[in-house]
């Protein structure tokens, strides 16, 4: 039995710009990805403090990681986004590209972006943490 997957905002809630304040999974088997990295095949950082160049490596392994579980963008269920910066435009500009790349299905159930002081790699800007309802 595939898992299925409602979304739904609360009228008691803030409207949002795109995501849903709560996703609810019925019956079935779930992913939960590791956070993606901007870092390539070998392990080696991309675009080390290029923000734009990051979030599409993350685009990039994430959709990968989500293939190998024989999942697509809009069978995440909840995304948590961290970017290393206090500076609210950054993360509008993460959002924005995340939003609007083939990753983006996956940003419409519940998500949360945060502005963080610290990530694992030195010169890394942005992480995307997935959890997947998956396909049958």
């Amino acid at each position: 039995m595939a898992a299925k997957i409602t979304r739904f905002n609360p009228d008691q809630l803030h409207e949002t710009p795109g995501y849903h304040h709560i996703t609810v999974v019925e019956p079935g088997r779930t992913a939960y990805l590791a956070g993606q990295c901007p870092l390539d095949q070998c392990g080696s950082l991309v675009g080390p403090d290029a923000l734009e160049m990051q979030v599409d490596q993350v685009v990039a392994n994430a959709v990968a990681a989500l293939a190998a579980v024989n999942a697509q963008p809009h069978h995440v269920v909840r995304s948590v986004i961290y970017v290393r910066s206090d500076d609210r435009e950054d993360l509008g500009i993460v959002w924005g590209r995340l939003t609007a790349s083939v990753l983006g299905p996956a940003f419409t159930s519940a998500s949360t972006l945060l502005g963080v002081a610290q990530l694992g790699f030195a010169g890394q800007l942005v992480e995307v943490d997935l959890t997947a309802a998956l396909p049958d």
